[in-house]
């Protein structure tokens, strides 16, 4: 079991929604508390309502998408508050539409937040939490996205698939490490996540998709205002991380869906009998699939 209570998590994206929720999650388990963000307003905002509550958080401006600069935020918290044992990497970003709309900024924009953040932030924590040799965990916030396509979500599918192939294989390349994994894929939670243009940066700005309208904000709320609280997200989170499950899947709604993909995959793929080739490379160890968990 990974011990929460008493640890230092960093949580990104922790002013708001899933991060939000996580963060209040933490708290409640005795962990202390760094929540990181690129929005100012909302970390000034949060760290007003937690030193109301008597449960006071240390909060960093991150921009997760600038290497060097993660790095010296990272630097700075554990000179000061010690070694960060529990990285929820969570902050992410959406926006959707047609692929045959996309610019290059549209692709940009959410490789460099939903990917290159969990990337930097494997970059950034792997080596010193290695080295430490105590009892961390890492744990990747994806999507459903990361198991089913929707149309017009292309470019945010893209980011989550990758993230689940990065955070299966970080899992089998950690194996008989002091470092736990768990990968999180929720499907719709009632959180500000249809705000996400707002914190797209000017350099970026090129978009073939809606722009951030009130009318735009509106209409992807309704898609999520009936999703699961990030509370109670979170509280499916902390048991997975105190087990050390890698899977994270609190939503029985997408049972029929993925049944329904499993069975086309399968479906689709080959049968030993009618590949006469089959043989050898079994006997040669060519190397198959392997789930992993």
């Amino acid at each position: 079991m990974t011990a929460i209570s008493g640890k230092l998590a960093f949580v990104t994206g922790g002013a708001s929604g899933v991060g939000l929720g996580q963060a209040k999650a933490l708290l409640r388990r005795g962990a202390r508390v760094v929540i990181a963000d690129i929005m100012q307003d909302r970390l000034d905002a949060v760290c007003a309502e937690f030193e109301a509550a008597g449960t006071p958080v240390v909060a960093v401006r991150l921009d997760l998408t600038d290497l060097d600069a993660y790095r010296g935020v990272v630097d700075a918290v554990e000179a000061e508050y010690g070694p960060i044992q529990l990285l929820f990497n969570t902050a992410g970003v959406s926006q959707f539409g047609p692929l045959q709309a996309a610019t290059m900024d549209d692709w940009r924009w959410q490789i460099d937040v939903n990917l290159y953040g969990t990337i930097h932030a494997l970059q950034v924590f792997l080596p010193r939490m290695l080295e430490r040799g105590d009892d961390n965990h890492i744990i990747v916030t994806a999507s459903m996205s990361a198991f089913l396509s929707l149309p017009g979500c292309g470019i945010y599918t893209a980011t989550k698939m990758a993230q689940r192939g990065l955070t299966e294989s970080l899992a089998w390349d950690l194996e008989g490490t002091n470092i736990h994994v768990s990968l999180l894929c929720p499907g719709a939670v009632n959180t500000n996540i249809h705000q996400s243009l707002r914190a797209r940066p000017a350099h970026l700005k090129d978009t073939g998709f809606y722009t951030g309208t009130e009318e735009d904000e509106a209409r992807l709320k309704a898609v999520i205002e009936h999703g699961m609280e990030p509370e109670r997200l979170a509280g499916y989170v902390m048991e997975a991380v105190e087990a050390n499950r890698f899977y994270i899947l609190p939503y029985p709604e997408f049972r029929a869906p993925l049944e329904d993909l499993q069975a086309e995959v399968m479906g689709a793929l080959a049968r030993p009998e009618d590949d006469p080739e089959y043989e050898m490379r079994i006997s040669k160890g060519v190397p198959g699939g392997s789930d992993k968990q």
